[in-house]
């Protein structure tokens, strides 16, 4: 396979399970440019900081994990004035997991003061080994063993 990418999307914890029951992804609520980053076979980890947008009680907990698909970004119509571009993610059948546990293990969080501030863009690439840390945390050592 070529040089795969590892990379978290912020979303609720609502519409993860909605784009995991679809398998797919929407990312800033339905921008395409964040997808076209995307390639086939890149790992994705969903965090959520809330369990609904915008009002939901805090959560933030990674709530979802899996790999893109074939990359191919595509515009669905859910309302004459909403049609949000999607890609389409082979989720794994993993639990959630809370962020707080591994914040003082994940490299790409900088400032484990505040550490939000790195999930402010809504998608980050991280590093293969914060990927597998966090599918080792939430129960899917496969995926973990296939990052590193």
């Amino acid at each position: 396979m070529t040089n795969r990418n590892y990379w978290i999307g912020v979303v609720s914890r609502s519409h993860v399970r909605i784009g995991v029951k679809g398998g797919f992804i929407q990312l800033s609520h339905g921008k395409k440019a964040p997808l076209q980053k995307f390639g086939a076979g890149d790992g994705l980890v969903m965090y959520s900081p809330r369990s609904s947008y915008p009002d939901g009680e805090p959560l933030q907990s990674f709530t979802a994990i899996g790999y893109i698909a074939s990359g191919e970004v595509y515009q669905v119509e859910m309302s004459p004035d909403f049609k949000p571009y999607r890609i389409n993610v082979h989720f794994s059948s993993c639990g959630e997991t809370p962020i707080k546990p591994l914040l003082n293990k994940l490299s790409f969080i900088k400032n484990k003061t505040h550490w939000g501030a790195a999930f402010r863009f809504g998608q980050l690439k991280i590093p293969a080994a914060d990927f597998a840390l966090i599918a080792e945390a939430m129960g899917c050592p496969s995926l973990a063993g296939s990052a590193v």
